[in-house]
């Protein structure tokens, strides 16, 4: 088993969700996002999902549009993504980590090169947000022989005759995004989503993680009754950048903001829990 599996198999075994949260790799700086990533397993974090930095990220919303930029600003190249991954990997061996982003940065480092890398710093999965199964011949079979999870995205325009293209080949579990658009700017349709949601759990055993829109305590708790995992990424990324200074530089308060975020996201998958157990 991978580690992604083991996670969610540890997680079913409690009889809770798992919290995914998305941080952008060297935003606002590598030292800064290295310390955060290091320190969200602790928080609450049960799965990590790295943005590898893009100067276009079409599908993201502005939140994590400007993360992407604040971090290629600060000069966060592939070498030091991964690096990073390396170095959390010296004291934590089992929370999963999943690179996510855009094929051209993967593309640029060299398809080889990378999957060496990647596994060799302990990354176990990729989300590959503009590599269609039609398209992912270039990555995904060679990924999979590397032994990472390869995680596709399905959305509420993913119809019955679409999803079985999207099922094929995926491993560790799919990602359902909950919105139409682009992420962070819109919250999700609970109702829809529990719709989709189980139409899809009809069709594949893998776990769903279900993301884009969502940010509050309350939203992790009732997507935790519909689903595997709650993805949180806008909501975290911006409380860095609400600590950050007018120069764009962290702050003493970018660490224990970020973190009590998601500390109190968490918290909406370990009360319920807790309760059943007393």
């Amino acid at each position: 088993m991978t580690r992604i599996e083991r996670r969610f198999a540890a997680l079913k075994n409690k009889g809770r969700a798992g919290l995914i949260a998305f941080i952008t790799a060297g935003d606002p700086d590598t030292a800064t996002s290295l310390k955060v990533l290091k320190a969200l397993p602790g928080a609450g974090a049960d799965i990590i999902e790295l943005g590898m930095p893009f100067s276009d990220p079409m599908a993201d919303g502005p939140a994590i549009q400007a993360a992407s930029q604040r971090a290629l600003k600060a000069g966060q190249t592939m070498v030091k993504t991964l690096a990073m991954v390396k170095v959390f990997r010296e004291q934590e061996d089992a929370t999963p980590i999943v690179l996510m982003g855009y094929y051209n940065p993967i593309y640029v480092y060299g398809v080889d090169r990378f999957l060496t890398d990647a596994v060799a710093a302990g990354v176990d999965g990729l989300i590959v947000v503009d590599m269609s199964p039609e398209e992912d011949a270039e990555l995904r079979p060679q990924a999979r022989q590397a032994g990472l999870n390869f995680i596709r995205l399905a959305t509420p325009t993913t119809d019955a005759k679409r999803l079985p293209a999207v099922l094929a080949n995926t491993s560790g579990f799919l990602y359902y995004v909950s919105i139409a658009g682009i992420t962070g700017t819109a919250a999700p349709d609970l109702a829809d989503v529990a719709a989709h949601v189980g139409r899809i759990k009809a069709k594949t055993e893998l776990p769903i993680a279900v993301g884009f829109g969502v940010k509050t305590k309350e939203q992790v708790a009732a997507i935790a009754k519909l689903a595997e995992g709650v993805v949180v990424g806008s909501a975290i990324v911006s409380a860095i950048a609400q600590s950050l200074d007018a120069d764009g530089n962290a702050t003493p308060e970018t660490g224990p903001r970020v973190l009590g975020l998601v500390e109190q996201l968490a918290s909406a998958l370990r009360q319920p829990a807790a309760a059943a157990a007393l």
